[in-house]
């Protein structure tokens, strides 16, 4: 082959590559991240069938959660990240109406008063909206003001955080008034706060836990946390889903007992196994190398994320991103702590992995918002 031949099959391909790079730019997708979430999902189906003891109705209701889960991630990828931006304040009032009206008419499960069912629609979860309707919201505030953010602003944006989250917690769900805290104050970190208020903050934060132990948490709450220090103080109670979950995990060793032989989770012993605590069934039928598979999935999402809210062209784009990003990992860490008695439990579920329907839709919406600011007004991607 000589010179000519050589730079004109090159050619060939560098035109092949930007020919299919244009293409996934039209579509508004993002090839990396699309493959990740792909994965998680089919691996995630893959988990809940053994964890819901071979039931294919259980699976086939989770992969129509995450089929409309894609459909609506690339409906909201096609708009520009600003034309959220644009609905931020309407969105956040929004949700704020559905929080109080679950209130008045919500239907309770699991403990927790936080859906809504009406006649001839699917029931659903306002509260999970807010995780993303948030970070819209601190972003659009705190993009169009000086950064780092002075005092007043922090006080607005610490007030608009906590009303959403205080709605949550009266509808008996602290799990999730949690995570729709963490993503708003994930947002005023990314915008640069200085560090001797964060030190301050979580100073107050910590003097103030007793207070609220012993004034504000329910009985159930205080269990937990009592749970989390010594699970062997009410082994057939409180403590009885930790003590089960580290069991499993523990049984697991490195490579597992294999797909549907776990003793635990097929003999009933782990309660929640197909939600909260899949990670349990996980570590007992595919060991240790099982969840390190899973955690190099979440670790290849995550990493693409960032590069997204790195490269982001403005500073809404690149708060949105950082935090939707952020909220997906604190996501994860929490639950794997959760199951493996690192943290106490707060009853929330692994993300793509644990069986659920409003909560994949909103990971999906968050993604979509991903691929909007990696792909709308940016020359190139590699």
């Amino acid at each position: 082959m000589n010179n000519l031949d050589f730079i004109r099959q090159s050619t060939g391909f560098q035109h092949a590559g930007n020919r299919s790079r244009s293409i996934w730019r039209l579509i508004h997708t993002d090839p990396p991240l699309l493959v990740g979430i792909t994965l998680l999902c089919g691996f995630g189906l893959f988990v809940l069938y053994s964890a819901s003891d071979g039931d294919p109705a259980v699976v086939r209701r989770q992969g129509l959660a995450m089929l409309v889960g894609l459909v609506v991630m690339f409906i909201v990828s096609q708009f520009s990240v600003h034309f959220f931006r644009s609905w931020a304040p309407s969105m956040y009032a929004a949700g704020l109406a559905l929080l109080g009206l679950v209130l008045v008419i919500g239907v309770e499960e699991n403990g927790a008063r936080s859906w809504i069912d009406l006649p001839g629609l699917p029931s659903f979860q306002p509260s999970e909206i807010m995780k993303v309707t948030i970070p819209l919201l601190m972003a659009w505030y705190l993009a169009s003001r000086p950064l780092p953010p002075r005092f007043k602003h922090l006080f607005w944006s610490v007030l608009m955080i906590l009303l959403p989250a205080a709605l949550i917690i009266l509808q008996n769900d602290t799990g999730t008034a949690i995570m729709v805290a963490m993503s708003g104050v994930f947002v005023v970190l990314l915008a640069g706060i200085r560090w001797r208020i964060v030190i301050a903050g979580f100073v107050a934060l910590l003097l103030a836990s007793p207070a609220w132990y012993l004034f504000l948490a329910q009985e159930h709450q205080q269990n937990r946390i009592l749970t989390f220090f010594n699970p062997y103080r009410d082994p057939t109670g409180a403590g009885y889903n930790i003590i089960q979950s580290q069991i499993a995990i523990g049984s697991g060793g490195v490579y597992g007992k294999g797909f549907r032989e776990g003793a635990q989770s097929h003999l009933d012993f782990i309660p929640e196994s197909n939600t909260d605590f899949i990670l349990a069934v996980l570590a007992e039928e595919f060991g240790f190398l099982g969840v390190l598979f899973l955690i190099c999935l979440y670790l290849f999402v995550l990493v693409r994320g960032c590069y997204i809210a790195y490269s982001a062209r403005d500073m809404f784009s690149r708060l949105l991103a950082g935090s939707i990003t952020l909220t997906f990992f604190f996501y994860v860490f929490v639950n794997m702590a959760m199951v493996s008695g690192l943290l106490p439990v707060i009853g929330l579920p692994l993300p793509l992995i644990s069986r659920g329907g409003t909560a994949i839709v909103t990971l999906f919406i968050g993604f979509g918002l991903l691929m909007s600011v990696q792909t709308h007004g940016h020359s190139t991607t590699p």
